[in-house]
Protein backbone atom coordinates (compact mmCIF):
# COMPACT_ATOMS: atom_id res chain seq x y z
CA UNK A 1 0.00 0.00 0.00
CA UNK A 2 2.77 2.20 0.68
CA UNK A 3 2.75 5.36 -2.65
CA UNK A 4 4.48 8.00 -3.45
CA UNK A 5 2.78 10.86 -3.30
CA UNK A 6 3.72 14.18 -5.64
CA UNK A 7 1.73 17.03 -3.75
CA UNK A 8 1.61 20.56 -5.68
CA UNK A 9 1.21 22.84 -3.02
CA UNK A 10 2.42 22.96 0.21
CA UNK A 11 0.40 25.35 2.34
CA UNK A 12 -1.44 24.75 5.85
CA UNK A 13 -3.80 22.03 4.19
CA UNK A 14 -1.02 20.04 2.70
CA UNK A 15 0.97 20.04 5.43
CA UNK A 16 -2.36 18.35 7.79
CA UNK A 17 -2.67 15.90 4.22
CA UNK A 18 0.91 15.37 4.55
CA UNK A 19 0.80 14.32 8.45
CA UNK A 20 -2.01 11.63 7.62
CA UNK A 21 -0.07 10.23 4.66
CA UNK A 22 2.80 9.65 6.91
CA UNK A 23 0.76 8.34 9.88
CA UNK A 24 -0.38 5.81 7.13
CA UNK A 25 3.33 4.99 5.83
CA UNK A 26 3.04 6.94 2.92
CA UNK A 27 6.06 9.10 1.06
CA UNK A 28 5.58 12.50 -0.19
CA UNK A 29 7.32 15.30 -1.92
CA UNK A 30 5.62 18.38 -1.21
CA UNK A 31 6.34 21.00 -4.14
CA UNK A 32 6.01 24.88 -4.07
CA UNK A 33 6.99 28.03 -5.42
CA UNK A 34 9.19 29.05 -2.58
CA UNK A 35 11.31 26.96 0.19
CA UNK A 36 10.19 26.17 3.85
CA UNK A 37 6.87 26.18 3.20
CA UNK A 38 4.96 24.30 5.49
CA UNK A 39 4.21 20.68 3.98
CA UNK A 40 8.04 20.64 3.23
CA UNK A 41 8.89 20.55 6.86
CA UNK A 42 6.85 17.04 7.42
CA UNK A 43 7.37 15.56 3.96
CA UNK A 44 9.89 13.18 2.88
CA UNK A 45 11.23 15.73 0.32
CA UNK A 46 10.92 18.63 -1.05
CA UNK A 47 10.58 20.75 -4.61
CA UNK A 48 10.95 24.45 -5.20
CA UNK A 49 9.51 25.42 -8.52
CA UNK A 50 7.13 27.36 -10.68
CA UNK A 51 4.14 25.20 -11.29
CA UNK A 52 2.81 27.03 -14.18
CA UNK A 53 6.04 25.97 -15.98
CA UNK A 54 4.94 22.85 -17.41
CA UNK A 55 8.50 21.94 -18.66
CA UNK A 56 9.66 22.05 -14.94
CA UNK A 57 6.59 20.24 -14.03
CA UNK A 58 7.23 17.60 -15.96
CA UNK A 59 11.17 17.21 -15.02
CA UNK A 60 9.97 17.14 -11.14
CA UNK A 61 7.63 14.31 -12.11
CA UNK A 62 10.34 12.46 -14.38
CA UNK A 63 12.48 13.11 -11.25
CA UNK A 64 10.31 11.48 -8.45
CA UNK A 65 8.10 8.96 -10.60
CA UNK A 66 5.13 9.42 -8.09
CA UNK A 67 2.32 6.89 -7.82
CA UNK A 68 -0.20 10.12 -7.18
CA UNK A 69 -0.14 13.51 -8.08
CA UNK A 70 -1.87 15.34 -5.53
CA UNK A 71 -2.83 19.27 -6.37
CA UNK A 72 -3.15 21.50 -3.54
CA UNK A 73 -3.16 24.94 -5.27
CA UNK A 74 -4.78 26.69 -8.55
CA UNK A 75 -1.80 27.66 -9.87
CA UNK A 76 -0.34 24.93 -11.86
CA UNK A 77 0.05 24.02 -15.56
CA UNK A 78 -3.28 21.54 -15.33
CA UNK A 79 -3.59 20.91 -18.97
CA UNK A 80 -0.11 18.71 -18.32
CA UNK A 81 -1.78 16.40 -15.71
CA UNK A 82 -4.22 14.57 -18.90
CA UNK A 83 -0.57 13.46 -20.15
CA UNK A 84 0.59 12.65 -16.39
CA UNK A 85 -2.65 10.27 -16.21
CA UNK A 86 -2.42 8.76 -19.60
CA UNK A 87 0.99 7.80 -18.92
CA UNK A 88 -0.51 5.87 -15.42
CA UNK A 89 0.15 8.36 -12.62
CA UNK A 90 -3.29 8.94 -10.62
CA UNK A 91 -4.09 12.26 -10.48
CA UNK A 92 -6.65 13.24 -7.62
CA UNK A 93 -9.05 13.49 -8.28
CA UNK A 94 -8.55 13.54 -12.08
CA UNK A 95 -7.15 15.39 -14.73
CA UNK A 96 -10.62 16.70 -15.92
CA UNK A 97 -11.72 17.68 -11.78
CA UNK A 98 -8.20 20.21 -11.40
CA UNK A 99 -9.11 21.66 -14.95
CA UNK A 100 -11.93 22.19 -14.44
CA UNK A 101 -12.19 23.56 -11.09
CA UNK A 102 -8.53 25.72 -11.18
CA UNK A 103 -11.19 27.69 -14.05
CA UNK A 104 -14.21 29.27 -12.69
CA UNK A 105 -15.55 29.60 -15.98
CA UNK A 106 -15.39 26.36 -16.34
CA UNK A 107 -16.73 25.33 -13.52
CA UNK A 108 -19.24 27.50 -13.69
CA UNK A 109 -20.69 26.43 -17.06
CA UNK A 110 -20.81 23.08 -16.19
CA UNK A 111 -22.59 23.86 -13.48
CA UNK A 112 -25.32 26.24 -14.47
CA UNK A 113 -25.40 25.06 -18.20
CA UNK A 114 -24.62 21.24 -18.34
CA UNK A 115 -26.03 20.16 -15.13
CA UNK A 116 -28.37 22.42 -14.75
CA UNK A 117 -27.96 23.40 -11.19
CA UNK A 118 -29.10 26.83 -9.50
CA UNK A 119 -26.44 29.76 -9.32
CA UNK A 120 -26.17 33.62 -9.54
CA UNK A 121 -26.81 35.06 -12.89
CA UNK A 122 -22.85 35.70 -14.51
CA UNK A 123 -21.14 36.84 -17.25
CA UNK A 124 -17.31 37.29 -18.55
CA UNK A 125 -15.39 40.23 -19.02
CA UNK A 126 -11.47 40.22 -20.76
CA UNK A 127 -11.48 43.90 -20.99
CA UNK A 128 -12.66 47.00 -18.45
CA UNK A 129 -15.26 47.59 -21.44
CA UNK A 130 -17.24 44.19 -21.39
CA UNK A 131 -16.66 44.13 -17.34
CA UNK A 132 -18.94 47.59 -17.34
CA UNK A 133 -21.68 46.30 -19.79
CA UNK A 134 -21.58 43.21 -17.77
CA UNK A 135 -22.04 44.47 -14.35
CA UNK A 136 -24.59 47.07 -15.78
CA UNK A 137 -26.91 43.98 -17.17
CA UNK A 138 -26.21 41.98 -13.66
CA UNK A 139 -27.67 45.24 -11.77
CA UNK A 140 -25.35 46.51 -8.83
CA UNK A 141 -24.67 45.55 -6.43
CA UNK A 142 -22.90 42.57 -7.84
CA UNK A 143 -19.38 40.36 -7.25
CA UNK A 144 -16.71 40.35 -9.62
CA UNK A 145 -13.94 37.69 -9.41
CA UNK A 146 -10.82 36.36 -11.47
CA UNK A 147 -11.62 33.18 -13.15
CA UNK A 148 -8.45 31.43 -11.37
CA UNK A 149 -7.49 33.06 -7.79
CA UNK A 150 -7.54 31.44 -3.99
CA UNK A 151 -8.32 32.75 -0.48
CA UNK A 152 -10.73 35.46 -2.01
CA UNK A 153 -7.71 37.35 -3.75
CA UNK A 154 -9.29 40.03 -6.38
CA UNK A 155 -12.64 39.46 -5.55
CA UNK A 156 -14.77 42.65 -4.97
CA UNK A 157 -19.11 43.32 -3.92
CA UNK A 158 -19.58 46.62 -6.34
CA UNK A 159 -21.88 48.83 -5.39
CA UNK A 160 -22.00 50.94 -8.38
CA UNK A 161 -20.22 51.75 -11.67
CA UNK A 162 -17.81 54.55 -10.27
CA UNK A 163 -16.43 50.98 -8.31
CA UNK A 164 -15.77 48.89 -11.57
CA UNK A 165 -12.68 49.97 -12.38
CA UNK A 166 -11.46 49.62 -9.21
CA UNK A 167 -12.63 45.97 -9.19
CA UNK A 168 -10.98 45.38 -12.99
CA UNK A 169 -7.60 46.38 -11.79
CA UNK A 170 -8.15 44.57 -8.12
CA UNK A 171 -9.26 41.46 -10.24
CA UNK A 172 -6.50 41.28 -12.25
CA UNK A 173 -4.46 41.51 -9.72
CA UNK A 174 -5.34 38.88 -7.74
CA UNK A 175 -5.49 36.49 -10.80
CA UNK A 176 -3.39 33.36 -9.92
CA UNK A 177 -1.66 31.93 -13.86
CA UNK A 178 -1.99 33.72 -16.53
CA UNK A 179 -5.28 33.97 -17.31
CA UNK A 180 -6.66 37.01 -17.54
CA UNK A 181 -10.71 37.20 -17.50
CA UNK A 182 -13.10 37.87 -15.04
CA UNK A 183 -16.14 36.91 -13.61
CA UNK A 184 -18.88 39.07 -12.76
CA UNK A 185 -21.78 37.25 -10.35
CA UNK A 186 -25.10 38.73 -9.32
CA UNK A 187 -25.45 39.51 -5.73
CA UNK A 188 -27.18 36.47 -3.77
CA UNK A 189 -28.99 38.10 -0.90
CA UNK A 190 -28.62 34.69 1.09
CA UNK A 191 -28.93 33.57 4.75
CA UNK A 192 -26.33 31.59 5.08
CA UNK A 193 -23.48 29.60 2.93
CA UNK A 194 -21.98 26.41 3.91
CA UNK A 195 -19.19 24.17 2.57
CA UNK A 196 -20.67 20.55 1.83
CA UNK A 197 -17.49 18.39 2.20
CA UNK A 198 -18.14 15.01 -0.26
CA UNK A 199 -16.18 12.71 -0.21
CA UNK A 200 -16.12 10.40 -3.97
CA UNK A 201 -14.78 7.10 -3.18
CA UNK A 202 -12.80 4.34 -6.07
CA UNK A 203 -15.12 1.48 -4.81
CA UNK A 204 -17.95 2.93 -2.92
CA UNK A 205 -20.64 5.50 -1.89
CA UNK A 206 -20.58 9.17 -2.42
CA UNK A 207 -20.31 10.39 1.44
CA UNK A 208 -20.92 13.63 2.98
CA UNK A 209 -19.78 15.40 5.65
CA UNK A 210 -22.10 17.42 8.00
CA UNK A 211 -21.90 20.77 6.65
CA UNK A 212 -20.28 23.47 8.00
CA UNK A 213 -20.95 26.80 7.96
CA UNK A 214 -18.74 29.73 7.47
CA UNK A 215 -18.17 33.54 7.56
CA UNK A 216 -15.57 35.31 5.00
CA UNK A 217 -14.71 38.64 4.76
CA UNK A 218 -13.11 39.66 1.55
CA UNK A 219 -13.90 35.95 -0.38
CA UNK A 220 -11.95 34.54 2.76
CA UNK A 221 -12.42 32.12 5.26
CA UNK A 222 -12.35 33.90 8.85
CA UNK A 223 -14.30 30.93 10.92
CA UNK A 224 -15.78 28.18 10.38
CA UNK A 225 -18.03 26.05 12.48
CA UNK A 226 -19.87 22.68 12.27
CA UNK A 227 -22.71 21.49 12.14
CA UNK A 228 -24.91 24.38 11.61
CA UNK A 229 -28.61 24.20 11.79
CA UNK A 230 -29.62 23.76 8.30
CA UNK A 231 -33.38 22.90 6.91
CA UNK A 232 -33.41 19.06 5.67
CA UNK A 233 -34.41 20.13 2.52
CA UNK A 234 -31.89 22.17 1.96
CA UNK A 235 -29.56 20.04 3.11
CA UNK A 236 -30.75 16.92 0.54
CA UNK A 237 -30.76 19.44 -2.65
CA UNK A 238 -27.05 20.63 -1.69
CA UNK A 239 -26.03 17.35 -1.57
CA UNK A 240 -28.00 16.41 -4.55
CA UNK A 241 -26.04 19.05 -6.27
CA UNK A 242 -22.78 18.20 -4.60
CA UNK A 243 -23.36 14.28 -6.17
CA UNK A 244 -24.20 15.42 -9.46
CA UNK A 245 -21.20 18.03 -10.23
CA UNK A 246 -18.56 15.36 -8.19
CA UNK A 247 -19.98 12.85 -10.38
CA UNK A 248 -19.97 14.77 -13.56
CA UNK A 249 -15.95 15.62 -12.86
CA UNK A 250 -15.19 11.85 -12.06
CA UNK A 251 -12.37 10.77 -9.32
CA UNK A 252 -11.51 9.76 -5.68
CA UNK A 253 -11.07 12.20 -3.58
CA UNK A 254 -12.67 15.20 -1.10
CA UNK A 255 -14.33 17.85 -2.63
CA UNK A 256 -15.41 21.75 -0.77
CA UNK A 257 -18.42 22.32 -2.07
CA UNK A 258 -20.07 26.08 -0.89
CA UNK A 259 -23.55 26.55 -1.67
CA UNK A 260 -25.31 29.74 -0.59
CA UNK A 261 -28.58 29.36 1.25
CA UNK A 262 -32.13 31.73 1.09
CA UNK A 263 -34.99 30.76 3.09
CA UNK A 264 -36.71 32.43 0.04
CA UNK A 265 -34.89 30.45 -2.84
CA UNK A 266 -33.66 27.73 -1.51
CA UNK A 267 -30.42 26.78 -2.56
CA UNK A 268 -27.34 28.41 -4.82
CA UNK A 269 -23.87 26.55 -6.11
CA UNK A 270 -21.48 28.38 -5.30
CA UNK A 271 -17.91 27.08 -6.25
CA UNK A 272 -16.15 23.80 -5.88
CA UNK A 273 -12.67 22.68 -4.85
CA UNK A 274 -11.10 19.13 -5.43
CA UNK A 275 -9.18 19.00 -1.98
CA UNK A 276 -9.50 19.06 1.08
CA UNK A 277 -11.13 22.85 1.79
CA UNK A 278 -10.20 25.90 4.33
CA UNK A 279 -13.47 26.00 6.18
CA UNK A 280 -12.80 21.97 7.18
CA UNK A 281 -10.32 23.03 9.00
CA UNK A 282 -13.00 22.79 11.59
CA UNK A 283 -13.32 18.98 11.73
CA UNK A 284 -9.38 19.11 13.71
CA UNK A 285 -11.53 19.68 16.57
CA UNK A 286 -12.73 16.19 16.10
CA UNK A 287 -16.20 17.06 15.19
CA UNK A 288 -16.05 13.70 12.69
CA UNK A 289 -14.40 10.39 13.40
CA UNK A 290 -12.27 10.79 10.38
CA UNK A 291 -10.95 15.42 10.04
CA UNK A 292 -10.94 16.11 6.33
CA UNK A 293 -7.24 15.48 5.44
CA UNK A 294 -7.80 12.04 6.44
CA UNK A 295 -10.82 11.00 4.39
CA UNK A 296 -9.05 12.73 1.42
CA UNK A 297 -5.99 10.45 2.05
CA UNK A 298 -7.97 7.28 2.14
CA UNK A 299 -10.35 8.65 -0.81
CA UNK A 300 -6.87 9.12 -2.90
CA UNK A 301 -5.87 5.21 -1.56
CA UNK A 302 -8.63 3.54 -2.51
CA UNK A 303 -8.81 2.76 1.49
CA UNK A 304 -12.58 2.36 2.59
CA UNK A 305 -15.03 4.64 4.64
CA UNK A 306 -17.54 2.99 6.09
CA UNK A 307 -19.69 6.36 6.70
CA UNK A 308 -18.62 9.59 8.12
CA UNK A 309 -19.96 9.73 11.51
CA UNK A 310 -20.74 13.19 13.43
CA UNK A 311 -19.03 13.28 16.53
CA UNK A 312 -19.54 16.47 18.75
CA UNK A 313 -19.71 20.31 17.57
CA UNK A 314 -16.61 22.09 17.27
CA UNK A 315 -15.57 25.56 15.76
CA UNK A 316 -12.91 27.04 14.27
CA UNK A 317 -10.74 31.14 13.90
CA UNK A 318 -7.97 32.11 11.84
CA UNK A 319 -5.17 33.70 13.32
CA UNK A 320 -4.20 36.97 10.66
CA UNK A 321 -0.90 38.78 11.05
CA UNK A 322 -1.03 42.12 11.27
CA UNK A 323 2.42 43.03 9.97
CA UNK A 324 4.78 42.11 6.65
CA UNK A 325 8.14 40.38 7.81
CA UNK A 326 10.40 38.26 5.01
CA UNK A 327 12.04 36.20 7.99
CA UNK A 328 10.01 33.87 10.47
CA UNK A 329 7.54 35.57 12.55
CA UNK A 330 7.13 34.86 15.89
CA UNK A 331 4.16 34.15 18.40
CA UNK A 332 2.98 35.59 21.06
CA UNK A 333 -0.51 34.90 23.70
CA UNK A 334 -0.49 31.31 22.52
CA UNK A 335 -0.13 30.38 26.40
CA UNK A 336 -3.12 32.95 27.24
CA UNK A 337 -4.96 31.07 24.14
CA UNK A 338 -4.44 28.22 25.54
CA UNK A 339 -5.72 28.52 29.48
CA UNK A 340 -9.19 30.10 27.95
CA UNK A 341 -10.24 26.38 27.75
CA UNK A 342 -8.77 22.88 27.46
CA UNK A 343 -11.39 22.10 24.62
CA UNK A 344 -9.07 24.48 22.43
CA UNK A 345 -6.16 23.62 20.60
CA UNK A 346 -3.66 25.60 18.50
CA UNK A 347 -2.18 25.24 15.12
CA UNK A 348 0.55 27.38 13.75
CA UNK A 349 0.93 26.54 10.25
CA UNK A 350 4.62 27.28 10.14
CA UNK A 351 4.89 29.49 7.25
CA UNK A 352 8.41 31.17 6.53
CA UNK A 353 7.03 34.73 6.31
CA UNK A 354 4.54 36.93 6.95
CA UNK A 355 2.21 39.86 5.33
CA UNK A 356 -0.57 41.76 6.39
CA UNK A 357 -3.57 39.59 6.78
CA UNK A 358 -1.93 36.20 5.87
CA UNK A 359 -3.05 33.45 7.51
CA UNK A 360 -0.49 32.30 9.72
CA UNK A 361 -2.68 29.49 12.07
CA UNK A 362 -6.13 28.39 13.47
CA UNK A 363 -7.82 28.30 16.67
CA UNK A 364 -10.41 24.79 16.78
CA UNK A 365 -12.42 24.48 19.65
CA UNK A 366 -15.43 21.67 20.18
CA UNK A 367 -18.24 21.17 23.05
CA UNK A 368 -20.75 18.53 23.90
CA UNK A 369 -23.74 17.63 21.88
CA UNK A 370 -26.62 20.19 22.16
CA UNK A 371 -24.26 23.18 23.41
CA UNK A 372 -24.94 26.52 22.22
CA UNK A 373 -22.92 27.01 19.03
CA UNK A 374 -22.92 30.74 19.00
CA UNK A 375 -21.09 30.49 22.69
CA UNK A 376 -18.30 27.83 21.56
CA UNK A 377 -17.93 30.14 18.46
CA UNK A 378 -17.34 32.78 20.70
CA UNK A 379 -15.04 31.39 22.76
CA UNK A 380 -12.82 30.02 19.64
CA UNK A 381 -12.53 33.42 18.13
CA UNK A 382 -11.46 34.96 21.67
CA UNK A 383 -8.48 32.47 21.61
CA UNK A 384 -7.63 33.25 18.29
CA UNK A 385 -7.42 37.28 19.23
CA UNK A 386 -5.19 36.61 21.91
CA UNK A 387 -2.57 35.02 19.37
CA UNK A 388 -0.65 37.95 17.86
CA UNK A 389 1.86 37.43 15.18
CA UNK A 390 4.75 39.72 15.24
CA UNK A 391 8.06 40.35 13.50
CA UNK A 392 11.20 38.48 14.96
CA UNK A 393 13.55 40.38 16.80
Amino acid sequence: MTKKILLLGSGELGKEFTIAAQRLGQTVVACDSYAGAPAMQVADAAEVFDMLDGDALAAVVEKHRPDVIVPEIEAIRTERLYDFEQAGIQVVPSARAVNFTMNRKAIRDLAAKELGLKTARYYYAKTLEELREAADRIGYPCVVKPLMSSSGKGQSVVKGPEEIEQAWHYGCEGSRGDIRELIVEEFIRFDSEITLLTVTQKNGPTLFCPPIGHVQKGGDYRESFQSPHIAPEHLKEAQRMAAAVTEALTGAGIWGVEFFLSHENGVYFSELSPRPHDTGMVTLAGTQNLNEFELHLRAVLGLPIPEITFERPGASAVVLSPVACAEAPCYEGIDKALAEDARLDVRIFGKPSARVGRRMGVVVGYDRPGCDLTTLRDRVKAAAAKIEVRKSE
